[in-house]
This record gives structure tokens, C-alpha cells and sequence, in this order.
């Protein structure tokens, strides 16, 4: 058994579009246009290999993203500096393997060094209990609740970094936008598209 995480590749992107679009209720389906917006705006953007198959996928977005998501709009609004999972998707043959805690750990140990807050939102109307419990479990809490078209609602749900100001008082040079070099190993920032 191998599982491995990696960034995306433009090479990925149908396969993974393909994914998305298969996933069901608790995803919403996304054209091939958004899907190279995400590629292209992404901060955090990586596949998982289950036994060298694509086995899922997960995004995340910062503040200055240029995405137009009424669930991402609402914590820009509301939230000055924030990493937020826009979506993270299983395929179903590789569910109950780990995979979703896996990407959990690895966007988790991206964000705690470069975002105060971890923010995601889970459907509560039509109920996605499996995603409440998961984020539940994992110390997100609920900000707000929003409508979105078709009567879905969404829970919005953020998680406070604990080891953010940490990073921030430790290695912060004052004036310095970015982590030292060594420490900042923003993958996603160099890679080649």
C-alpha cells in the first residue's frame, strides 16, 4: 500500500476535474474554466496517489485569491488573513483509508506557519454529518451559516493556528513579509505551470 501527496500538475488537472465533478452532493460541480482558475490562484493545491491511482485531491485559497466563491467571499469579508480549504475530495473507491486525514495533517502543518486561521464550510442543509464530525473533532467551530442558491446552507467554520504567533514572534523579521527562506518552503509559489 502507497499513498502519496504531492502539489498539483497542470498535467492533473482533467483527472482531477473528473474527480470533482463525480464526487456528489457534498461537492459542487465546477466547469474546466474554474478548475484553471483554482490551479492558477491556489495556495495550496495537492493530489493524493493511492497505489499510483489519483485517490483525491485538496485546495486552499489565501485572502488575495481572485475567486468569486460566496462561501470564500464571506471569510474575506469577515477575516483579515486566513488559509481556507475551498474543498478537499475523495474518491469513493479510496474513502475509509486515511487519505482525508492525511491532506488534514499536511494543509494544517502549510497553514500553522503562514495563517492565523484555517477556515472551511460544511453543508448542514442537505446535512453533511461526516464533515461535521471530522472538522468538529478537529477544533473548527462555527462563525456563521450561509444561504447559497437551491436551499443549501452552509456552516462556516474556522480553526485558530495555534502555532501561528509562535512562528510570527520567532522568525517574523520586522518589515518582512515572508518567512525566512529555510523555513518557508511555499511549494506552490515556485512551481512551473
Amino acid at each position: 500500500m502507497s499513498l502519496i501527496l504531492r502539489d498539483i500538475e497542470q498535467s492533473d488537472l482533467d483527472a482531477v476535474l473528473a474527480l470533482n465533478n463525480a464526487a456528489g452532493p457534498g461537492i459542487l460541480p465546477i466547469t474546466e474554466a474554474r478548475m484553471r482558475q483554482l490551479f492558477d490562484v491556489a495556495r495550496y493545491f495537492r493530489v493524493a496517489h493511492f497505489n499510483g491511482e489519483l485517490a483525491g485531491f485538496q485546495i486552499g485559497l489565501s485572502p488575495d485569491a481572485s475567486y468569486d466563491s460566496p462561501n470564500f467571499l464571506w471569510f474575506r469579508n469577515a477575516l483579515a488573513d486566513f488559509l481556507y480549504i475551498d474543498r478537499i475530495v475523495i474518491d469513493s473507491r479510496f474513502r475509509r483509508h486515511g487519505i482525508g486525514r492525511v491532506f488534514y495533517a499536511d494543509v494544517l502543518s502549510f497553514a500553522e506557519v503562514r495563517f492565523p486561521l484555517l477556515c472551511c464550510e460544511v453543508f448542514i442543509e442537505p446535512r453533511d454529518d461526516v464533515a461535521l464530525v471530522f472538522f468538529g473533532t478537529n477544533g473548527f467551530h462555527e462563525v456563521g451559516q450561509q444561504l447559497l442558491t437551491g436551499d443549501r446552507r452552509v456552516s462556516l467554520m474556522v480553526k485558530e493556528m495555534k502555532a501561528y504567533p509562535f512562528v510570527q514572534e520567532t522568525y517574523r523579521t520586522p518589515g518582512v513579509a515572508s518567512l525566512p527562506e529555510d523555513l518557508d518552503v511555499d511549494r506552490l509559489s515556485r512551481r512551473s505551470a
